[in-house]
């Protein structure tokens, strides 16, 4: 039986692995009987990066991990060091950074579901997802500056206020999203192939989410409905009216299925914001910007929040100095990518495209 089984590199390179993942595959013929993801190809050492310079300085370092992601992880780590800090931020400020880590949401899931088409052969989707994701990178630039990387959030608020620009770009934007989501979804489910390639393939059950600590729309997609938004609220999200999408089933098109439901989700919250952005500071004053890089901390944190592919926590270590101690990351994509033994086993080899695509990893988080 031995003599039958066949090691198979599979990766590391960018395209089908969205990293580089490599993943060694033991194969009984076209059947898949063992596969061990291996990591640490791109190792970008932001947790001890983050140790050598002042509180601020660590935000440059938090936009490269999931960097189709950033303000989602900037939220992590400056709401941390707010904790530790004991800074007090201004409710229009806080306002502001809920609208755009939802509107960051969106354009993470429209870059996986655009990536993932490609995955199973679908050109089309892909033009239709990055034409969309393009109307909220320009959001971006009108408020940031910038379109990916942004460096945006601080220490007590946010760096610049909202332009009423970026308010008539974000309504505009609202009202055509739902149409343009329909249109990309239907392309999906009305693809016999692509439904053929993703159901019942890449199953997990909600004992093996758990076991695996796997968060995000994967742990959603397998009926368990956990978000930290609603299990722990942070910002405002106990002040705003939205559901969290579950499936049953647990495969590859249930997580599809999710994170349509989850970009629905979203820009109802940020239609809901913009209504509800009070007037006022958008920083702390208090804290002016040249002396952040000399506050000084002692004590721990941790914050959780609820990134676009998990639960992603920040837990900081002060000694009293301006440097932090420790930075310790909780990546969602590390935790995720851990099930792939248990996701492929069984399923063809042709399968295993569809199923690490399904999991969305970013590997700036994973080898952080």
């Amino acid at each position: 039986m031995e003599d039958k089984i066949v090691e198979v590199n599979f990766g590391p390179q960018h395209p089908s692995t969205h990293g580089v993942l490599r993943i060694k595959v033991k194969l009984d013929g076209e059947i898949i009987v063992d596969a061990q993801p291996v990591i640490g190809y791109l190792h970008r050492n932001a947790e001890k990066l983050s140790e050598m310079g002042g509180y601020p300085k660590g935000m440059i370092y938090m936009d490269r991990l999931d960097y189709v992601a950033a303000l989602n992880m900037e939220l992590g780590y400056v709401m941390s060091v707010e904790q530790l800090m004991d800074v007090q931020v201004p409710e229009r400020a806080l306002w502001i950074r809920m609208m755009m880590v939802e509107l960051n949401r969106i354009a993470s899931h429209l870059i996986w579901l655009g990536t993932h088409g490609l995955d199973m052969g679908m050109l089309t989707p892909f033009f239709y997802c990055f034409s969309e994701r393009e109307k909220i990178l320009r959001i971006f630039d009108e408020i940031t500056g910038s379109r990916l990387l942004y460096n945006y959030f601080a220490v007590g608020g946010v760096y610049s206020d909202i332009t009423p620009k970026s308010v008539e770009m974000i309504k505009e934007w609202y009202g055509n999203f739902y149409k343009r989501l329909e249109e990309i979804q239907s392309i999906f489910a009305k693809s016999y192939i692509y439904v053929q390639r993703t159901k019942n393939v890449g199953k997990l059950s909600a004992e093996d989410v758990l076991s695996y600590g796997i968060t995000g729309p994967m742990q959603r997609a397998s009926g368990m409905k956990r978000d930290v938004r609603k299990d722990n609220p942070y910002l405002f999200y106990d002040k705003i009216n939205f559901d969290v999408p579950t499936r049953g089933e647990g495969d590859v098109y249930a997580r599809f299925l999710v994170r349509i439901e989850e970009m629905r989700q979203s820009a109802s919250i940020v239609n809901q914001v913009v209504g509800k952005i009070p007037q006022g500071d958008f920083y702390n004053k208090k804290y002016s910007k040249p002396m952040l890089v000399r506050l000084k901390a002692t004590g721990e944190s941790y914050v959780p929040t609820e990134s676009p592919k998990g639960e992603f926590g920040v837990h900081l270590i002060g000694d009293g100095s301006s440097i932090p101690y420790r930075v310790r990351i909780r990546s969602p994509s590390f935790a995720n990518l851990s099930s792939i033994p248990t996701m492929l086993k069984g399923y063809k080899i042709a399968d295993l495209t569809a199923s690490v695509s399904s999991i969305d990893p970013v590997f700036g988080e994973v080898d952080r």
